[in-house]
């Protein structure tokens, strides 16, 4: 009797929602997203290419922007097409099962991108605070193992996501107001206790986001300190312009990224649920999309690198 009081508490399916009260705007709110993501895919694959085909790029830095540029690109890929298919097609079923696989690379692959980000700080230390050690610091195995490590942290971190949803009695129904399946978004539909769960999220986003920051805010207090005692101002320019596309990246990444966590946990009734969507879908896509960009544009080894590919050597760039 317990095996099916337990079963009859697990639905086959969930429906999502898309982004409730704003239904009949669906269509037009999906154009930016696919835009987006047509860029993100485009962007990141050739910038993937671009690192992996050309030699003068094979560096550390290069990488592991490779390597965000694939978590980026797999990250958007997990929920733009499931997102499309409800605003276009109204297909809002999820199978339960699938919808914890979802859950959980969603934010094992966010995760990822924020220790990714982390070693990129580390990287950029090493190369202005250790010019002449940097090769040696930063060798290919070096580089395959902190991205191991990053990678293997995500997974164990968050595979506790999908037992403690899936330990929920769900009485409540089955409809979850997203567009994708987010750890507390599915939790909420439960009629248990989710205490557990949101302590065990809030654990979790101090394991990987604050870490990371805290790494990323030591290593710019670094940099900055070897950066000012530099004699030379075009020295101190040359240095720190290395370092504006990650600040970049990070801001992209983490302003959307502590809204949205924030607004889960204590937004309450004042923000509205449309516009807590909407920010939680542009933290999926928005860093994936504007990566590229500013790399591509802030990068110069990138910008000749796309130029060379592109045009050849029409513009003397060997």
């Amino acid at each position: 009797m317990s095996g099916a009081n337990s079963s009859s508490l697990t639905p086959a399916f969930f429906i999502l929602n898309g982004i409730p009260g704003l239904e009949t705007a669906h269509i037009w709110i999906s154009l930016p997203f696919l835009l987006m993501y047509i860029i993100a895919v485009v962007g990141n694959c050739g910038l993937i290419y671009l690192i992996g085909h050309e030699e003068t790029l094979h560096k550390p830095m290069y990488y592991f922007l490779a390597l965000l540029s694939f978590t980026d690109v797999t990250l958007c890929t997990t929920t733009v097409p499931n997102m499309l298919c409800i605003f276009w097609f109204n297909l809002k079923e999820i199978n339960f099962n699938a919808c914890l696989a979802q859950m959980f690379f969603v934010h094992m692959l966010t995760g990822m991108e924020s220790g990714v980000l982390m070693l990129m700080a580390l990287d950029r230390y090493v190369a202005i605070c250790y010019p002449l050690r940097y090769a040696t610091i930063l060798t290919n195995p070096v580089i395959a193992k902190a991205g191991f490590a990053t990678f293997l942290r995500s997974v164990i971190l968050i595979i506790p996501f999908t037992f403690l949803t899936k330990r929920l009695p769900y009485c409540r129904g089955n409809v979850i107001p997203h567009t994708y399946c987010d750890h507390m978004s599915v939790a909420k539909v439960s009629c248990g206790s989710v205490k557990v769960n949101a302590i065990y999220g809030l654990m979790a986003a101090l394991l990987i986001g604050a870490f990371d920051i805290c790494c990323i805010s030591v290593s710019y207090t670094m940099i900055l300190r070897a950066v000012v005692s530099l004699s030379s101002s075009d020295a101190r320019h040359k240095a720190f312009s290395t370092c504006t596309s990650h600040i970049c990246a990070i801001v992209i990444t983490y302003v959307p990224a502590f809204f949205t966590f924030f607004a889960h946990r204590f937004g309450g009734q004042s923000i509205p649920h449309h516009i807590h969507i909407i920010v939680a879908n542009l933290y999926l896509l928005l860093p994936p999309t504007m990566n590229p960009i500013v790399y591509g544009v802030k990068t110069k080894p990138i910008r000749e690198g796309i130029i060379k590919f592109l045009f050849g050597d029409k513009f003397g760039i060997s």
